[in-house]
Formats: C-alpha cells, sequence, structure tokens
C-alpha cells in the first residue's frame, strides 16, 4: 500500500549530527532535493519513503561517486530515520537539522553550484 507520510523535511540545507564546525561549512552539510518512493508494495514500510539528499562537501561517498560514474548521485535515507534523534556524547540531538543562519546558506548555495553546477 503506498503510504504518504505525515512528517518530512522541508527541501533546505541540513547538518548531519557529525557537522564540526571547526572543519568549515561545507562539513557533512546536505542539501535535500526531494522524497522518493519505493516501487515495490512488498518493501519494508519503514522504507516505503527517502528522503534524496545530496551531500556539499567533496569528500562525501555519492559525490566521489557521482564523479567517477559520470552521472549524478544522490544520498538516500528512510524519512523515519532522517527526521529521527539520535544520542552523541550522552546528548539527544536530531540526526540531522535545517541550517537557518543565511550567512551559512548563502555559501552553501555557492558551494552547490561549485559542485553540481
Amino acid at each position: 500500500m503506498f503510504k504518504i507520510p505525515t512528517k518530512f523535511p522541508e527541501l533546505s540545507f541540513y547538518y548531519h549530527y557529525k557537522h564540526n564546525p571547526e572543519r568549515g561549512v561545507r562539513d557533512y552539510a546536505y542539501e535535500i532535493i526531494g522524497l522518493g518512493f519505493h516501487s515495490e508494495d512488498d518493501c519494508r514500510p519503514e522504507d516505503s519513503c527517502l528522503v534524496i539528499y545530496r551531500p556539499l562537501y567533496v569528500e562525501a561517498r555519492p559525490y566521489r561517486a557521482s564523479l567517477q560514474l559520470g552521472i549524478p548521485t544522490t544520498d538516500l535515507r528512510p524519512v523515519d530515520m532522517f527526521t529521527e534523534n539520535v544520542v552523541k556524547d550522552g546528548q539527544t540531538l536530531p540526526r540531522f537539522q535545517k541550517i537557518t543562519d543565511q550567512n551559512i546558506i548563502d555559501q552553501l548555495r555557492i558551494a552547490k553550484k561549485e559542485m553540481y553546477g
């Protein structure tokens, strides 16, 4: 059964919880570009809707793969996993945090243009 999610992240820029500001604004930075739906009815329900996002740092595996393959590649993650909380160093925080600082967003837009045109 095709299920439309009630909770999903908006199209924007996000930091993964592993982001370290000391390594620059691009460290573990991502742009959400859409949602995808599994094409098979018998997939696990938690895998039926996926966040489609791309890295904004050149060390990321999907970006390196796109260079090697010569075609665009993206990251995919189930919506529930993308929006869940994780525990890091005893602190509970979002797995992905929306970036709201306009200065950082402007810098990531430049990175996006450099990496993806």
